[in-house]
């Protein structure tokens, strides 16, 4: 048998040409997260400077409006940008097209600066399976930390009391936040019921009156221990209810009808207790209120009280709901809104279909105290304008794009000192199998003993 040295077989031109071509796809996409870096960044720019707040919710909002965006991946994309002010490690990476903004998005839900460095060789060394993979087991750990915090919050808590040597009571209390945030919110509401028990009080107040900064005056603690005994009798008089959650409370507005109809008017414009409330939001209140008609005499005195009406009735609100289908401010459409009288009818607007549309609170108060505008126009539809005049369009144009947009955002990434090739975003992953719980056992804050920092996502 002749043996004779190794053979070459030549490589085949169409595995060659595909080889090419997968190049220009890792080229590319290392150009295009590069790029997309600098997005991130103006869009973090323009979040923190309100770029968004002329009739928008958030930024997320305006770029579902602006950009075309679906709203999840909208307050991703705001989500990311936030996370990377504080994370300049995985910033630069993915400008230089060396990460993903797969790798970014996924990292960026547990990253602190404090274990920043760590997780950009996590991103460099896997793919973004494996990065994803990582993720997952990190945030199961937080649960269970989380978890175990909140067990053993809800194990220590504690409320103790008993009579010291001159018959006082000493109440000591260790409670768990939500708990807490309940006590003190009732404090609170008793403070603001023994202030209006001796405010309304006939014969002046029961109890005698300080001056501020008297030393007879009784300190704050020892007016918390006043409120809290009156919570405590309230409890035992109406009975140990919390009530339904879904309760709600009235608010009442006082306004004459000259102020409704005209904001610069003089006029009262006021809420029970006597504060002032701006006229064009009792405008706003009164689009789509309960309206009660009251009439006085030149001395003030009442001569007359209506019933009470709905400004919009339920039959005409249904209709409205099922034409608008929510708030037709351009790039809302939140479902749930609130009935808006194009034309006032404190102006002689009719409670009519067509002249009523669905905005949401924020737009509704857009509408009638930030200067927007809106009309209904002869084929029925509705016209949005800015303060300004500007007019606010339902979807925008989107801009030019150039003849050749790959080549201009190479050339930017080339202008910016940004060098890519083909092995710029290849991962140092050699093919071994991904042990998920080791990696979490070395990377993970919990196991090595260091401080847990929750990362704001």
């Amino acid at each position: 048998m002749n043996f004779s040295g190794p053979r070459f077989v030549p490589t085949h031109p169409n595995i060659v040409e595909l080889d090419r071509i997968g190049d220009e796809i890792a080229e590319l996409s290392a150009h295009l997260d590069a790029a997309t870096a600098r997005l991130l960044d103006l869009i973090r720019d323009f979040d923190a400077r309100g770029g968004w707040n002329n009739g928008f919710l958030s930024c997320a909002h305006w770029l579902c409006y602006r950009v075309g965006l679906e709203m999840g991946a909208a307050r991703e994309r705001v989500r990311v940008a936030r996370a990377l002010g504080t994370l300049p490690r995985l910033a630069q990476a993915l400008a230089r097209g060396e990460l993903s903004y797969s790798k970014v998005r996924a990292l960026t839900r547990i990253a602190t600066p404090e274990i920043e460095e760590r997780l950009l060789k996590v991103g460099l060394a896997g793919t973004a399976d494996h990065v994803e993979r990582i993720v997952r087991g990190w945030r199961r750990v937080d649960r269970k930390v989380e978890v175990e915090e909140t067990a053993r919050r809800h194990k220590h808590r504690t409320v103790q009391f008993y009579h010291d040597d001159d018959g006082m009571v000493i109440i000591r209390a260790r409670l768990e936040p939500q708990a807490g945030a309940v006590v003190i919110q009732a404090i609170t509401a008793a403070r603001e019921a023994l202030h209006q028990r001796v405010k309304n009080a006939p014969d002046g107040p029961a109890e005698p009156r300080y001056q501020d900064g008297s030393p007879e005056a009784p300190m704050f603690q020892q007016q918390a221990a006043h409120r809290l005994a009156l919570v405590a009798e309230t409890a035992l008089h109406y009975g140990i209810n919390p009530g339904s959650p879904g309760e709600r409370y009235q608010v009442v507005v006082h306004v004459d009808a000259t102020v409704l109809a005209d904001a610069d008017a003089p006029g009262q414009s006021v809420v029970e207790d006597g504060a002032y409330v701006p006229a064009e939001t009792s405008q706003r209140l009164a689009c789509d209120a309960s309206r009660v008609v009251m009439r006085h005499d030149p001395d003030g005195r009442i001569t007359e009280v209506g019933a009470r009406t709905r400004t919009i009735p339920p039959a005409l609100r249904r209709a409205l709901e099922h034409r608008d289908q929510g708030c037709r401010f351009p790039g809302c459409g939140r479902r749930f809104g609130q009935g808006h009288h194009i034309r006032h009818w404190a102006h002689g607007g009719p409670t009519t279909l067509s002249n009523l549309t669905m905005l949401c609170r924020r737009h509704h108060r857009a509408v009638h105290e930030e200067g927007f505008q809106v009309e209904r126009q002869p084929n029925g539809e509705l016209c949005f304008r800015r303060p300004d005049g500007t007019l606010l369009v339902e979807s925008p144009a989107l801009p030019p794009v150039p003849i050749d947009p790959v080549g201009t955002i190479c050339a930017r990434n080339a202008a910016d000192g940004i060098h890519i090739d083909a092995q710029t975003s290849k991962p140092g992953w050699l093919g071994e199998r991904l042990d998920v719980g080791y990696a979490i056992d070395v990377l993970h804050p919990s196991a090595t003993g260091e401080r847990l920092i929750a990362p704001r996502v």
